[in-house]
């Protein structure tokens, strides 16, 4: 069981797996985005090969919890890949996330060309991390509330 977290983004989509016992996430790639059929031809391709059961796709959500016309495009992205793939899909609000990777790359000294390339996959990776920590947390509650 494995879960994929996406960055979707104007020009690249962020790929970034967990390990199979849900603990990590790692950075995975990055998908140049050409036209949606063939983004989501690369995210059922990214399925198969990793033996995904669950997608978790970054919703940006404005920092007063507002949402903008990004999140709207997301939103529209996530219904359609919903209905192209037989998996859960799920959004993890992504505040902040590329801020994150981009701070990351810079105490890196990571090239601006370098980073550019990388920042997308990073996000998702923090994404997934943040979704990851979260699903424990839901898990360890409902253990307690059984006990």
């Amino acid at each position: 069981m494995r879960i994929l977290a996406l960055d979707f983004g104007t020009k690249r989509i962020g790929v970034a797996v967990s390990d199979e016992l849900l603990i990590t996430a790692q950075g995975l790639e990055t998908i140049e985005r050409l036209d949606p059929r063939r983004d989501l031809e690369a995210i059922k391709k990214v399925i198969a090969d990793n033996g995904v059961t669950e997608v978790v796709v970054g919703l940006p959500i404005n920092m007063n919890g507002t949402h903008s016309e990004k999140t709207r495009e997301v939103i529209a992205f996530v219904d359609g890949l919903t209905k192209s793939i037989q998996v859960p899909v799920k959004m993890q609000d992504e505040r902040l996330t590329t801020v994150q990777a981009e701070r990351a790359l810079l105490e890196g000294d990571m090239s601006r060309v370098k980073r550019k390339g990388l920042r997308d996959m990073l996000a998702a990776q923090f994404i997934l991390q943040a979704y990851l920590a979260a699903k424990k947390r839901e898990d360890t509650d409902a253990r307690d509330q059984n006990a």
